[in-house]
């Protein structure tokens, strides 16, 4: 009798499967690295900081300022499990855009378990609603928006993708591109691993939840992309992504990131020789 609880994993690889940071060895190595990047940019860049976008505590966000406007602004999604972190551990993004003529956003939202996903997913839904209806009000441009994000964000910004955005008064193309990084799409294998500790969901929550069940909403282009050496899990996950992006047609370039892990991959987003960060400035001015 197979012992395996989801696909061919057994529950030990599964939930190892979920566990990044004892995947990748210097996990700890890199993830030490983000204050010092974070003061650095707090100090070089103009910002404008805990901007609120809602009532709840959480519901704030930081607004990194280029030195034009009308300019395009980038949404940053951070990760963390739903679980951890916050936009503070996330400043130096906007190294890569605003230096180029973007403003960055860079999100806050609750975590889980305090919170529940559906409530965190409506909250960054609210916050991307927020950037576009007052994009005006720190030099944005409300036409030129995109969103880029890494795990956790990722799922959470794929699920501002998928919202019935003309139910709320918006187009539904609003996020003219977005970019994807090494995110779980499904959350079937998310509720079966050590993460139902605090990823609490009904059967109906995760199929709503899963946007790779809901890819014929998204109204742009996506990047979808992931590390080399990242866990055998979210390297699948980002195929099947991309499979059913295009199952359905829609515009979609991906990038496999040689050589970096979970965690790296995530420092490409501040470095704009980088692969990643090549990627996402050539989506935001349309090569």
């Amino acid at each position: 009798m197979s012992d395996a609880v989801y696909l061919h994993y057994t529950q030990e690889e599964l939930d190892r499967n979920f566990d990044q940071r004892s995947w990748a060895k210097n996990s700890e190595e890199v993830i030490a690295r983000y204050p010092r990047r974070n003061e650095a940019t707090r100090k070089t860049l103009r910002h404008r900081l805990d901007v609120r976008y809602g009532a709840g505590m959480d519901e704030v966000l930081d607004i990194f300022l280029a030195d034009k406007s009308p300019a395009p602004v980038q949404i940053f999604v951070h990760g963390g499990a739903w679980a951890r972190g916050s936009k503070s551990d996330y400043s130096f993004v906007a190294d890569t855009f605003v230096p180029a003529g973007i403003h960055t956003v860079v999100l806050n939202f609750s975590k889980l378990p305090q919170a529940r996903l559906p409530d965190v997913v409506a909250q960054v839904r609210r916050a991307c609603e927020w950037v576009y209806r007052n994009a005006a009000s720190f030099g944005g441009d409300p036409a030129r928006i995109h969103a880029c994000a890494h795990s956790s964000g990722a799922h959470l910004t794929a699920m501002a993708l998928v919202e019935d955005w003309p139910a709320r008064g918006l187009p539904q193309d609003f996020i003219k591109g977005a970019t994807l990084l090494s995110g779980p799409y499904d959350l079937e294998p998310v509720v079966l691993s050590a993460r139902s500790a605090y990823v609490v969901l009904s059967a109906e929550e995760v199929s709503a939840l899963s946007p790779i069940r809901h890819v014929a909403r998204i109204g742009c282009p996506v990047i979808a992309a992931h590390g080399e050496n990242d866990t055998d899990e979210f390297r699948r996950q980002s195929t099947a992504f991309i499979a059913a992006l295009e199952r359905a047609g829609k515009p979609l370039k991906t990038l496999r990131l040689a050589g970096a892990n979970h965690f790296e991959a995530m420092e490409q987003y501040g470095d704009p020789s980088s692969p990643l960060g090549a990627a996402v400035l050539a989506q935001v001015r349309g090569r």
